[in-house]
């Protein structure tokens, strides 16, 4: 059975290399958004088991969007992907419902790594 993945980031450049490094047999990408009032919209369009969430952005932070994503599905596993200068945001992130967090910038080891460990609780 495939997983989906959804990345969420207001840098194009950290969603397309997100894209690129994702290399777990049957995750597959089912969406993108650049914040996180988009975030929620796509989530409701395509039911994401896992999605990578930035911290700082525009219209609706990360913090904020987690909360919201679990209230939509408690079962959804959220990799924070931030900056280190965002770690004490993204503390806040994992006690909201996030399940990992990864620092910027990162391998694609570590993030399919990252995705794995996840991915294995199910």
């Amino acid at each position: 059975m495939n997983r989906k993945l959804m990345i969420v980031d207001d840098s194009n450049v950290v969603r397309r290399s997100i894209e690129r490094a994702v290399n777990v047999e049957n995750l597959d990408i089912v969406g993108v958004a650049g914040n996180g009032i988009k975030a929620i919209e796509l989530f409701k369009e395509t039911a994401p088991d896992l999605v990578t969430m930035d911290i700082t952005m525009p219209e609706m932070d990360g913090v904020q969007c987690v909360e919201e994503l679990i209230e939509l599905n408690p079962d959804v596993h959220i990799l924070v992907v931030s900056a280190l200068a965002d770690k004490a945001t993204a503390i806040e992130a994992l006690s909201k419902g996030a399940q990992g967090y990864l620092s910027k910038p990162f391998n694609p080891k570590e993030l399919n790594e990252a995705f794995l460990e996840l991915l294995e609780d199910d």
